[in-house]
């Protein structure tokens, strides 16, 4: 009896159990069996194995395709290569907080991709977890209510961004920025638009501003109960502006956004949350 016939003897319990809850190698000839099998649960199971290995090999080259940019300094010889994102732009409360990370070459991390585009905030945390434990360096970049208030967010977010290289403890060889470029960056960097959707280092820097800014806003929530902060994250949400209308500005609330101003009552307001403000000289 050849060891396909023996698995075939297996309750179909147990094989799902083996090929699909602990994804153990499939034999050579399996799935072909159960396919021809005449029991109705042995073809189901033959094709939801083939569904999960259809979707492990879409996955892996989603993340080869992640890796180009990486990949093209890799082979020039630039090992240490640093992805640098922000999170935190448009919200009118809390700072803005901006992540690096180098990633070990040739990395792969299953789900990783630009942090907007994973709404679960529980694989967020798991997936920032993973990167802090398997990146050869990361750090986080913050700049604060102050600084946005007095710079101009956009400014504030390069701030954040150069304070997360330096906080690498060494120098990147070099540096993959989303859709801009920082300001006395101490490598040579490239700018690549819409790169936390288009870059593995890039991606992973956008999770782990993503998820050090939300358990920012937390704590702030409970500095400050009442406005929601822990929920919209700081963002102008109705149930946002609301709270500020009713309750007030708080010290961690950007003066420089509209929304903000309208309820200190100096201007009306805004509608556009990035319109040029000015910014007194030194």
């Amino acid at each position: 009896m050849s060891s396909v016939e023996q698995l075939l003897r297996t309750p179909l319990a147990e094989l799902t159990d083996r090929y699909l809850v602990r994804a153990q190698p499939v034999p050579s000839g399996l799935l072909d069996a159960l396919e021809a099998d005449g029991r109705q649960g042995a073809r189901t199971l033959a094709r939801r194995i083939r569904n999960r290995q259809e979707k492990n090999r879409a996955e892996g080259q989603r993340l080869r395709h992640l890796l180009r940019y990486e990949t093209e300094l890799w082979e020039q010889g630039l090992e240490r290569v640093a992805g640098v994102d922000e999170a935190g732009m448009a919200p009118l409360a809390g700072p803005v907080v901006a992540a690096a990370a180098i990633l070990p070459r040739n990395y792969r991390l299953k789900g990783l991709d630009d942090s907007k585009k994973i709404l679960d905030a529980e694989r967020r945390e798991e997936l920032a977890a993973a990167l802090k434990r398997d990146a050869v360096a990361w750090a986080v970049g913050i700049a604060e209510v102050e600084e946005i208030d007095r710079l101009n967010i956009y400014h504030a977010g390069l701030l954040a961004m150069r304070r997360a290289v330096l906080g690498l403890g060494l120098t990147p060889d070099y540096a993959l920025v989303d859709a801009r470029k920082i300001p006395e960056c101490p490598c040579p960097q490239r700018g690549i638009i819409r790169g936390d959707a288009l870059s593995m280092s890039i991606a992973a820097a956008s999770v782990l501003a993503k998820t050090s800014r939300d358990r920012m806003m937390g704590e702030l929530d409970a500095r400050y109960p009442g406005y929601g902060l822990a929920v919209h994250k700081g963002y102008p949400t109705p149930q946002h502006v609301q709270a500020l209308r009713e309750k007030g500005v708080l010290p961690i609330h950007r003066r420089s956004f509209g929304p903000v101003r309208e309820a200190l009552g100096s201007v009306p307001m805004q509608t556009d949350l990035f319109a040029p403000v000015p910014v007194p000289r030194p």
